[in-house]
């Protein structure tokens, strides 16, 4: 399933996480990391488990996103419970630490008492390592997607953005490139922390799904329907998918032109499957 918007929810705060389920999200990010201080990680993380055990079926797909290192290990062995599609692991710099998440998973899963390899896992690359690394952290062992993230990332480069964020456009397209070529799902793009200026928001989430992020990471709920809307489809784009699929087919030729009179091939109608899709 491709995610259109994800919404990050406070591990620690009962009230938030209680009302997440009806805002409107395609998913949820609960947060144990960079939203909770470290001195109330364990009562972030009993709080979020005991929240995991009540969900019911249905509703946004659920992730959990995790501490870097041991301490997320202890996470992972808390939250792998029926309900949750995945974990976000944390400022993740190598496929190295992923196969050791795969085995905390793993261990984990079957205490549990469910199917091995259930919980899939959603990098986070937040350094210039990671980013540098992204197509081996993709092809680690259960990875589903990958996510940028690019507060830790501008502070270690030393970048300063411009209000078009060219500084950063090779970083995303790297992400891009490497989930394209280990046939991922595509990434998640970055947060925008100014949840107010919901029209320079439309402008940058635009910007990011003509770059080939087909979802966004959002702060607060305000943002959810411009993202959504961003990353849906208009009816005029399928109706256009249709179209050229149906001539494609009619055609029974390599190539054929579309209702404007351009040529078009076999990769730009599996584009328009995909978006159909």
């Amino acid at each position: 399933m491709v995610i259109r918007s994800a919404l990050y929810v406070p591990g620690d705060q009962p009230g938030k996480l209680a009302k997440a389920l009806d805002r409107g999200s395609d998913s949820l990010i609960v947060d144990l990391e960079d939203a909770v201080l470290p001195a109330h990680k364990a009562e972030a993380r009993a709080a979020v488990v005991g929240w995991l055990r009540e969900l019911g079926p249905g509703g946004p797909e659920i992730y959990v996103r995790v501490n870097p290192g041991e301490a997320g290990h202890e996470d992972l062995r808390a939250v792998a419970l029926p309900g949750v599609r995945g974990v976000c692991v944390a400022k993740t710099e190598s496929a190295a630490e992923l196969d050791a998440v795969d085995a905390v998973l793993t261990a984990a899963e079957a205490a549990e008492g469910l199917p091995g390899g259930s919980i899939a896992v959603c990098p986070l690359l937040e350094s210039a390592g990671a980013v540098l690394s992204a197509p081996e952290i993709a092809r680690a062992p259960r990875v589903l997607r990958l996510q940028i993230g690019e507060a830790d990332l501008r502070a270690e480069l030393g970048v300063e953005t411009g209000s078009d964020e060219r500084e950063l456009l090779w970083a995303r397209s790297q992400v891009v490139l490497a989930s394209a070529a280990a046939r991922l799902t595509p990434p998640l793009a970055p947060v925008s922390t100014d949840f107010r200026d919901l029209d320079a928001l439309r402008a940058s989430t635009v910007a990011l799904r003509r770059l080939g992020f087909r979802g966004r990471a959002c702060i607060h709920p305000a943002q959810l329907a411009v993202v959504n809307e961003v990353f849906t489809p208009t009816g005029e784009e399928l109706a256009q998918a249709r179209d050229l699929i149906a001539r494609f087919e009619a055609a029974g030729t390599g190539v054929v032109t579309d209702a404007r009179g351009r040529m078009v091939d076999e990769a730009v109608v599996r584009a328009a499957r995909r978006l159909l899709s």
